[in-house]
């Protein structure tokens, strides 16, 4: 993604390759895995074609290999953080992906969740309209903030004196008394179950900038309401500066944190009522 927004990022080829390789890769083991599937569970040569055909290598996919393969502008997270979140969307996918931030790397990340649903929200709406001219087939959307960065300790000191922050009254849509609540998120964002959120943006290297506090407050809030089975994946970038370690230990958990790679951490969240913490008085 990006901190840098209008900041052209000249990356080693070897990182392109390398992301390239990850997706081919993906193909082809995907073709493999339901190719065997289809060999055993259907006899007719019809029922084979039909599945194959199921599995084929979809445009945006396509269309992603070629990009990354001849464009020195590659994403700016590391192979090694990309293939956290990659290892969990083949084991995944097709799911539910909710990605805060739109830049060089949506491409990669929608083609990554082959028929799935990716929905990307941005802060600026001239940058969508950038990324979204060569990438027309991305959902993308854009947020206003509500906080700065500058507000970031006043914030973490204060929300628990407000009850609708609490994680036994937090909710999102229409929480106007919770700062950190993400109250303007679109329809398709509040009316689904997402089973992976990356949290990558907003910007947060300057005081003005909204900060990541509400992402990962908000983050935290969809994860433990989740209704359906299973965890939700939150992954958040640069954890290496203190708005976003400090936010992720006090809504994300440390107990949660299931892997951590150079700049990226990676937390399962279970639903609130299968959480050791549920109807308890704070997130942690």
């Amino acid at each position: 993604m990006k901190n840098y927004r209008h900041y052209l990022l000249q990356k080693s080829w070897l990182i392109g390759v390398a992301i390239g390789g990850l997706l081919i890769s993906g193909l082809i083991l995907s073709g493999l895995i339901h190719s065997g599937e289809t060999t055993f569970l259907c006899s007719s040569a019809s029922s084979r074609t039909r599945t194959m055909a199921e599995y084929a290598a979809t445009p945006i996919q396509l269309q992603a290999i070629v990009h990354y393969a001849t464009s020195k502008i590659v994403p700016q997270q590391s192979l090694g953080e990309i293939s956290v979140t990659f290892d969990v969307l083949k084991a995944l996918a097709p799911c539910k992906f909710l990605v805060f931030g739109l830049g060089h790397d949506s491409l990669m990340w929608n083609s990554l969740n082959p028929r799935g649903t990716t929905i990307f929200l941005e802060e600026d709406p001239k940058w969508v309209q950038t990324v979204l001219k060569h990438a027309p087939t991305l959902q993308a959307h854009t947020v206003k903030y509500r906080t700065q960065l500058q507000e970031a300790d006043r914030l973490l000191a204060t929300y628990r004196s407000e009850p609708y922050c609490s994680p036994s009254k937090a909710y999102l849509r229409g929480n106007y008394k919770c700062k950190l609540a993400l109250t303007g998120l679109p329809d398709a964002v509040y009316d689904k179950e997402w089973d992976l959120i990356m949290i990558d943006a907003p910007r947060g290297y300057f005081a003005e900038a909204p900060g990541r506090m509400a992402a990962i407050f908000s983050a935290a809030v969809m994860a433990r309401a989740r209704k359906g089975s299973g965890v939700t994946h939150v992954f958040l970038h640069d954890i290496n500066r203190k708005v976003e370690k400090v936010y992720a230990e006090e809504f994300l958990c440390r107990k949660y944190l299931v892997k951590g790679v150079g700049r990226l951490w990676h937390f399962e969240i279970p639903p609130a009522a299968n959480a050791t913490t549920a109807g308890g008085e704070w997130f942690c």
